[in-house]
């Protein structure tokens, strides 16, 4: 690992809610140190301003790392985090498109039942319950030791109506 990925990640190491501007401050100076169009600098910009609550500020950058190329572990995490920030600025099918791409290119990304939890919120949010309650029971079955099938059927049988 790299001196500036160690630096980066001493930051989110130390990083709480009391201090989001030194946080942001502080990743924006180790961005400095990194070209311009370097995707995980970008990346680190947008979950900075994320943390900070600067949802606006945040998705260009998380646009311009997933169009500059970067690359796993980040990418999940970032195509995630944009989602989730896309929903909190009142855009969840915007949001849920992004995931189901996501999700129907890499089914079984590490990060696909993060991406199917916040899948779940988007259906909320979009007056959606029961597709959003199909949608996180469908992420939780599998890791149900004796009652995966019977939370998986009942899951399917979920109606709206």
């Amino acid at each position: 690992m790299d001196d500036w990925r160690q630096r980066v990640d001493a930051v989110w190491a130390d990083a709480d809610d009391t201090r989001e501007q030194q946080t942001l401050d502080t990743i924006d100076a180790l961005v400095a140190e990194r070209p311009a169009n370097d995707p995980e600098a970008l990346f680190e910009a947008a979950s900075a301003r994320d943390f900070a609550g600067r949802e606006v500020d945040a998705e260009p950058f998380y646009r311009a790392a997933l169009a500059h190329g970067l690359a796993e572990p980040y990418r999940g995490q970032a195509i995630v985090q944009l989602a989730s920030t896309l929903r909190n600025l009142d855009r969840p099918a915007e949001a849920l498109g992004l995931l189901r791409d996501f999700l129907g290119a890499e089914p079984e990304h590490p990060l696909a039942d993060a991406a199917r939890a916040f899948a779940a919120l988007c259906l909320f949010d979009d007056g959606m319950p029961a597709d959003a309650l199909r949608e996180a029971l469908g992420a939780l079955a599998p890791h149900l030791p004796r009652y995966s099938r019977s939370v998986t059927a009942y899951a399917a049988a979920l109606d709206d109506d």
